[in-house]
């Protein structure tokens, strides 16, 4: 057989090689600049010469090997017409075709999580980069410099008219899951349940973290073409790309407590009185849902990095509210990773607390 498909990592940053065993040519796909050299040893010791890499969008989790694998192999460097890293070679547009030999690579345009994002169609294999994940892995996050949510409604609504049969081999994966097909990421996959643009917007808008510093950095190192690997701390164990991006591992699989809104005033009103923090942002505060008395308030985006000031109750029952329940459950993980043992989530958040008629303030909280 002519083709050579392999994944060149198990979980994480995925890499895949595709080759011809008749031509002796390759590419590799999403490339990390840290294995550049264990790339270039593979493919002497295959007798391979790298074709060209492929990068399916321009990363802002690892470091492309891309540059580097130029310089090493005289390979070209492949990326969507609209990327800006500034030394890519060739740029393909939707529907543009690279083969080698029998073998044929299809491209297609899906941004969303980056305005350059794209699908490789390979016979029966879809790469999907980061416009798709597996099962609850979901998708890349859209609140990096160029994702678009209205667009990656979009580019998922592009992949749901594609063959149910085409198997998924996503650009991230932090769970060990295995490739599976596209119909059943169609059943599966919760980014395939809304059903409109704006329905898909408001459900990114209530799971999302707003994103981490370094990830600009090493977005603004790709865009360089940098060659260097320490050109950018990189903080290992996080699922930097998924939606939820900025979780450990050890976050994400936290086991988190619910409550509901009318049971929640019931027992505050029989006495119980745990701590209150609200973790939307500012102006939803005095907005039409209002927040209850005597909340603290600290944002999603910022939670991980202000668990001290709140260190005092760590012991302590603690209420974490959002508009929904999607940034509550977040932040929950995050304090109970940090040993917040008794973290509960308002299930439904202030939606759920006002559609129950329940009393809620709207001024300011004072400084």
């Amino acid at each position: 057989m002519d083709l050579i498909f392999e994944p060149l990592t198990q979980q994480g940053c995925m890499t895949y090689l595709i080759a011809s065993a008749a031509e002796k040519q390759a590419w590799i796909i999403d490339p990390s600049l840290k294995e550049a050299e264990r790339y270039e040893a593979m493919l002497k010791q295959r007798g391979l010469k790298l074709n060209a890499v492929i990068d399916t969008h321009a990363h802002a989790d690892h470091l492309s090997a891309g540059p580097k694998l130029m310089d090493l192999t005289g390979c070209h460097y492949v990326m969507h017409s609209s990327a800006r890293p500034k030394d890519v070679t060739d740029r393909v547009e939707d529907g543009s075709e690279l083969s080698i030999g029998s073998i044929k690579l299809k491209f297609i345009h899906t941004p969303g999580h980056t305005e350059d994002s794209i699908c490789i169609l390979l016979n029966d294999k879809l790469l999907t980069g980061d416009t798709l994940f597996l099962d609850d892995g979901g998708a890349g996050r859209d609140d990096l410099p160029g994702g678009n949510p209205g667009d990656h409604f979009e580019s998922l609504a592009k992949l749901s008219k594609m063959p149910d049969s085409l198997i998924v081999y996503p650009g991230h994966d932090y769970r060990g899951r295995r490739p599976s097909t596209l119909g059943e990421q169609k059943q599966r996959n919760p980014f395939f349940k809304p059903k409109t643009k704006d329905e898909y917007v408001h459900f990114l808008q209530e799971l999302h973290l707003g994103p981490a510093e370094w990830m600009k950095k090493v977005l603004e190192a790709n865009l360089a073409c940098t060659r260097d690997p320490q050109s950018v701390a990189i903080p290992q164990g996080v699922s930097a790309c998924e939606t939820m991006g900025t979780l450990s591992d050890c976050a994400a699989s936290q086991e988190i407590q619910y409550i509901d809104a009318q049971e929640m005033k019931k027992k505050m009103d029989a006495g119980w009185a745990p701590f209150l923090l609200d973790v939307r942002e500012t102006p939803e505060l005095t907005a039409e849902l209002g927040h209850l008395p005597g909340i603290t308030h600290i944002s999603v985006k910022e939670i991980a990095h202000r668990l001290d000031e709140i260190a005092s109750h760590k012991n302590d029952e603690i209420v974490s509210i959002c508009k929904l329940g999607g940034r509550a459950k977040t932040a929950a993980q995050l304090m109970s990773e940090a040993g917040f043992s008794k973290v509960i989530v308002l299930t439904g958040g202030m939606t759920a607390w006002n559609e129950k008629g329940l009393p809620v303030v709207r001024e300011a909280l004072s400084k």
